[in-house]
């Protein structure tokens, strides 16, 4: 019984962290389009490898997130309908 809640919890956690870095890389590229149509470019410059670093990690972690997602829930979801 024990070994269940904590797999459901780990499980929410997971979800939860993939959930908010798919809802952050969309308001991401709103700013970023916005910015291009405002200004007719977008220009970005990390130099603080420690914040690359992060940020490459996430974007990885949302990627793979994503195909995880869409793999289990989204197939499910359409199988039913069928």
């Amino acid at each position: 019984m024990t070994t269940n809640l904590t797999l459901n919890r780990m499980r929410v956690v997971f979800h939860s962290i993939g959930l908010s870095c798919l809802g952050g890389a969309i308001c991401l590229q709103i700013l970023v389009f916005l910015t291009i149509l405002q200004h007719g470019y977008f220009k970005a410059i990390e130099t603080n490898s420690t914040i690359l670093f992060g940020e490459i990690a996430l974007t990885g972690f949302s990627a793979l997130y994503f195909f995880y997602f869409y793999q289990r829930e989204i197939r499910a979801y359409l199988k039913s309908f069928l």
